[in-house]
């Protein structure tokens, strides 16, 4: 059972790398910049992969349980 898990979990690792570069832009991710020093916070990424992350272990447990 566990194997399956990682192998689960890797995959979705893999996917949503394979798409964040997609999600680079997205409005709320904040630019900051003087000079040579650049500083990136991806908000409007992080609060979108949190609300997909949450879907998707949601329709997980929920068939888990059945």
């Amino acid at each position: 059972m566990t194997g399956r898990l990682l192998i689960v979990a890797g995959i979705g690792l893999v996917l949503l790398g394979l798409l964040f570069p997609l999600l680079g832009h997205l409005p709320g991710d904040l630019r900051f910049g003087r000079g040579s020093v650049r500083v990136y916070l991806p908000l409007g990424s992080c609060i979108l992969v949190s609300v997909l992350l949450s879907l998707v272990l949601s329709a997980v447990m929920w068939f888990w349980r059945r």
